[in-house]
């Protein structure tokens, strides 16, 4: 097999130490050097040093949990790396060891055999690192949500079957009066706003219950907590406008994508970055994404054409936002998710959508453009003898004799 790298290293990344293994080819031959070195500092800029010495050009790494990143961020700069998916390297079975995945993964790397993880820059992983980060505290704000839910539930108080958003503002004055020990269902009820469905009756009867100083304890506490987590949320508002702030004019360009927001496109730019050049076409991005089928094929049949995992940080957004562009009168989207959704069902449609915005989003990062809707009639403008013929087809299924007769044009 073809050498591609005569001086390589493979690192086997642990929590306190580093194997690597340094492959030299000299005259045909491979020979190598295993060291262990430790993770802290000092110890990582020593492994750089004798990498460097040793002339060696590409070293590669598993994708370890987080014990990867300061290993690449200090060696990053000085040799060109790849982080390697550790399904994607599996050694040999029966030969387990560190100094084994070492020379594995060097052996790999030498013969140009491992697909490059994207990493992005650090500055677009300290927005990454935000984003996630707001995304998990939105969850835990859920959850404490939920347990309010509960708390009522079994104190038989059924707000949450007329109001739908007990956090919102008259959701929260009937919480907090409960938690005051407001037990008269009429007085809670006149704190339900004027844009509620509910009649003032319906809230009474549905906040008539059995609330213990527990409820109101449990009830208060939750409240604390997810007033301290919202507070949490606005400094990481902050944090991430003000990162996000050099590239505010290709935010304002994708937000004028339908479906996407300014929350979805700094979650967008967090996870794919704005330099395009690290995926070659548009297809790269949505392969890596998950938005496109999977090849599993066997005897010239296809068994599956399930989408592929990939990005469970971006992927789940994008269908959210697929979603918001499918009801987009008169536009592309709207028209590409009603096409596909007759023919494979609104699940597939809404993906496809999905991996249309994404593409759209390469397309302007890579070239500078902006948005333009190509029409609700692109597809009958793209084939209309197409539209034509089904449209026929249609008619006669139903009794109907049809004669399609091209219009003469005017001289």
């Amino acid at each position: 097999m073809k050498t591609l790298h005569k001086r390589c290293a493979g690192l086997d990344v642990h929590k306190t130490e580093v194997v690597a293994c340094l492959r030299v080819v000299n005259r045909g031959k491979a020979s190598y050097e295993l060291r262990r070195f430790p993770t802290t500092t000092r110890a990582l800029i020593e492994l750089g040093d004798w990498l460097e010495q040793a002339g060696c050009t590409h070293v590669a790494m598993e994708a370890t949990g987080v014990y990867w990143k300061p290993v690449w961020y200090i060696l990053e700069g000085r040799f060109q790396q790849i982080l390697a998916n550790a399904a994607h390297i599996k050694a040999v079975p029966g030969r387990k060891s560190d100094t084994h995945d070492a020379t594995w993964i060097s052996d790999l790397l030498a013969h140009g055999l491992i697909r490059a993880s994207f990493v992005p820059p650090q500055p677009i992983q300290e927005v990454r690192d935000l984003t996630r980060t707001r995304k998990q505290l939105t969850r835990e704000i859920v959850q404490h949500t939920q347990r309010i839910q509960a708390v009522l539930e079994e104190a038989n108080i059924k707000l949450t079957s007329v109001i739908t958003d007990i956090l919102g503002t008259s959701g929260r004055r009937i919480l907090k009066a409960i938690v005051a020990g407001q037990t008269d269902p009429t007085k809670l009820a006149e704190l339900g706003g004027p844009r509620l469905a509910a009649t003032k009756s319906q809230l009474a009867d549905a906040l008539l219950g059995r609330v213990r100083p527990h409820h109101r304890f449990l009830i208060d506490q939750h409240l604390k907590t997810i007033e301290q987590l919202e507070e949490t949320i606005t400094a990481f508002d902050a944090r991430i406008e003000a990162a996000l702030e050099p590239f505010r004019e290709a935010i304002e360009r994708l937000k004028e994508v339908p479906g996407l927001s300014e929350t979805s496109v700094q979650i967008l730019l967090a996870e794919i970055g704005t330099d395009m050049s690290r995926f070659p076409t548009a297809g790269h991005l949505l392969s890596w994404a998950g938005l496109i089928p999977r090849l599993d094929e066997s005897a010239g049949k296809r068994r599956s054409t399930r989408v592929k995992k990939g990005a469970p940080w971006l992927k789940p957004v994008l269908v959210q936002c697929a979603h918001a562009a499918a009801k987009k009168k008169n536009s592309y989207f709207e028209a590409q998710y009603l096409r596909l959704k007759a023919r494979r069902g609104p699940k597939k449609a809404v993906i496809a959508v999905a991996a249309s915005i994404l593409k759209t989003a390469y397309h302007m990062l890579a070239d500078g453009t902006c948005y333009q809707d190509l029409g609700a009639d692109y597809f009958v403008r793209r084939d209309p003898r197409r539209v034509v013929a089904k449209l026929a087809s249609r008619i006669r299924s139903l009794g109907y004799d049809v004669v399609v007769k091209v219009p003469e044009v005017a001289a």
